[in-house]
């Protein structure tokens, strides 16, 4: 092989090996293209996602304030029973203190 065949050779296998990458770049550019379909179902789901992220956010909030209100409600409660039961264990006392009177006196 003389050196104007081999010029040629190595000139048409790099051409070869151009063509085949230029190929492999467009069907992989073809195959992996995102289409406008894909595009507004990932639009919708995007915007979709962000509104429930606002209404998971609403209603923690909700939650919260809620939480608060029936804590403050129970502690309310909770005192009230507790002077309810003071109240209730005062009128024992004096019950048992006058039955005790009125035994020593009809003694």
């Amino acid at each position: 092989m003389n050196r104007s065949e081999f010029v040629i050779v190595t000139a048409v296998i790099l051409f070869v090996a151009f063509l085949l990458g230029w190929f492999a770049s467009w069907l992989v550019h073809r195959l992996t293209r995102v289409t406008t379909d894909e595009m507004n179902d990932l639009d919708r789901m995007a915007k979709e996602l962000h509104e429930a992220e606002e209404a998971r956010d609403h209603a923690m909030t909700y939650l919260q304030t809620r939480e608060g209100e029936l804590v403050n409600q129970m502690t309310q409660k909770d005192a009230e029973l507790a002077a309810a039961m003071d109240g209730l264990r005062a009128a024992r006392e004096e019950a048992e203190e006058l039955r005790a009177y009125i035994e020593r006196q009809s003694q």
